[in-house]
Order: C-alpha cells, then structure tokens, then sequence
C-alpha cells in the first residue's frame, strides 16, 4: 500500500501563488507516476488531470496547467510539489495527489492506484 498526505491547499487573492506538496509513504518502489487532479462542482467529468511526474523526472502537464503551474519531486523526501502561480477563481477546487503503477491517466481518473485524501484550494477577486 501506498499512503499520500497532501499539505498546502487555502485561501489566496486571484493573482497569488500557493504551493502544494505530496509526501508519499509505504510501498512507493510500486509507483511510476505521482501527480494532481482537482476536483470542482462545475466539472462534469469528475477530477481533472492537471499534471504529472515520472521516476525519470519527466513531466506532463495539460492544459488547465500549462504555463502557470509547476511540477516537481525531491526524491530524497518522496514529495511532490505543486507550484501554482498567477491563479484564477476557476482554479478553485479540491487538490487531491495521486500516484500509480503506471501512467497516471488524463481520462477514467477511476483507475487511479492511490490517492490522497485532498486539499482545499480557493481563489477570491
């Protein structure tokens, strides 16, 4: 089993910065790939794919991340991290980490491996 503790999520003035970070513990040689979704009532499939890091540091992001966001790990803290800067309200949502065997998927979020029990981020203007 694989165990992921998110930190960081709160309360930022459209414009501001927040970062995330993930730590993961237990079995984590299993994992390929450690990234984020969010989460928000207005998106009617589910958890959105924001971006995603692999064992070699590769990294995706899609579009609702590229540009603005940042992903990256220390590997000698099992973290990843998630820079967020110059956000907007629609990136208010729930931050939830992720990690799986293989490639985290931008679709079909369902067969994700691991999960992280989420994190509060709201933008005001």
């Amino acid at each position: 089993q694989v165990q992921l503790v998110e930190s960081g999520g709160g309360l930022v003035e459209v414009g501001g910065s927040l970062r995330l970070a993930c730590t993961a513990s237990g079995s984590i040689s299993r994992i390929e790939t450690m990234g984020w979704y969010r989460y928000s009532p207005d998106n009617q499939y589910g958890r959105e794919l924001l971006a995603y890091i692999g064992n070699t540091g590769a990294t995706h992001y899609t579009k609702s991340a590229k540009g603005r966001f940042t992903i990256s790990r220390d590997n000698a803290k099992n973290v990843v991290y998630l820079q967020m800067n110059d956000l907007k309200s629609e990136d208010t949502a729930i931050y939830y980490c992720a990690a799986d065997s293989g490639i985290l998927p931008q679709t079909g979020w369902g067969t994700v491996d691991y999960w992280g029990q989420g994190t509060q981020v709201t933008v005001s203007s």
